[in-house]
């Protein structure tokens, strides 16, 4: 392969953006031919799914990627398949739907529910523990890379590095404890049949049209306050999660374990505020005070494995500053990033 386009000043539309996103780079195609088989994407049609579908494609054209959702919106369905990912219509909680699926050897699992989940506990926990219980088991004989959350850590101290990997779990709300029932589920299975696999705990993956980089820039472009109570994050961009959930293919263990995924600064979201006003020549505004505590991850071990993230913070900063500054499309989903009681 040869050496991937330079990064670009700015992203000019949709089009560019999605190709960006979607890049692969040498360390994924030799992960991926390490790890041999199909790649099934389940949940494919989320605001991530997309770019790693299209992504595992650009990086292994040869094999099969398979792409598992609803398709309540028919045109993702449509530019997935002309991206050369094939596509499955199925409702993952339909046991028959589920056991007519292919058995591929390499499930990446991006099924689940956030947004919405105060109002329909028993949907969120049926869609983020219940299903990974019946994916688990079914497919037994594959890798399975699960997303889950830096959510299912209890906050930690701003001063300390971030939760590690093997701190205890014990999240507020019931959406994160749902999150620690996936995790569990997986676990259990894993340890079970043998399973090789591992827990992809995310935090924060930064695309142009949403994330909290889009939310703080789209306050301060607006003259809206920037709710401080939630002061310090991580985040990353989201290319480089895909690829990273990718080569985990070849990093997983039996049983599965959890690997945190995040840049690797822990960032001060007045700083982010301030750094967007001077970008877009706007004065940030502010309510609430900065916590002692918050969602913080240690990614040690994942700059360890895989290395630092390609897209560095002051591009993301360039990059979303230019796309609120123009006003460019949203998908209209906050990450609710300053949320404390863990109600989403």
């Amino acid at each position: 392969m040869q050496s991937p386009p330079a990064l670009p000043a700015r992203i000019a539309d949709i089009d560019q953006l999605e190709e960006v996103l979607s890049r692969p780079d040498e360390a994924l195609e030799r992960d991926l031919a390490a790890a041999d088989g199909d790649i099934l994407v389940l949940g494919v049609a989320g605001k991530m799914g997309p770019t790693l579908a299209r992504m595992a494609k650009r990086a292994a054209p040869g094999r099969r990627v398979i792409g598992v959702a609803r398709f309540s919106e028919p045109e993702m369905q449509e530019k997935l398949e002309g991206w050369g990912v094939e596509t499955i219509r199925a409702d993952l909680l339909d046991p028959q739907a589920l056991a007519a699926l292919p058995r591929a050897r390499n499930v990446i699992f991006m099924a689940g529910r956030k947004f919405g989940s105060s109002g329909e506990q028993p949907l969120t926990w049926a869609m983020n523990t219940f299903l990974p219980g019946l994916v688990a088991e079914s497919f037994r004989e594959s890798r399975i890379v699960a997303f889950s959350t830096g959510c299912v850590y209890p906050f930690v101290s701003i001063d300390q590095m971030g939760s590690s990997e093997d701190t205890p779990l014990d999240p507020p709300g019931e959406y994160a404890n749902s999150c620690v029932g996936r995790e569990r589920l997986f676990q259990h299975f894993s340890a079970q049949y043998g399973t090789p696999g591992r827990l992809f705990r995310l935090n924060y993956a930064i695309d142009l049209r949403y994330g909290v980089l889009f939310d703080i820039a789209s306050k301060v472009r607006d003259g809206t306050p920037v709710d401080l109570s939630t002061g310090h994050v991580n985040v990353i961009w989201q290319g480089d999660a895909s690829r990273y959930a990718l080569r985990c293919l070849a990093h997983a263990t039996a049983p599965t374990s959890p690997i945190n995924i995040s840049g690797p600064e822990t960032l001060s979201v007045k700083w982010l505020a301030e750094a967007f006003g001077q970008r877009l020549g706007r004065q940030p505004a502010f309510s609430g005070q900065p916590a002692p505590t918050a969602w913080l991850t240690n990614t040690a071990e994942a700059m360890r494995l895989f290395g630092y993230p390609s897209v560095s913070l002051a591009t993301m900063l360039d990059w979303v500053a230019d796309w609120v500054g123009r006003d460019m499309p949203s998908l209209n989903k906050p990450t609710k990033f300053e949320s404390r009681d863990g109600k989403y």
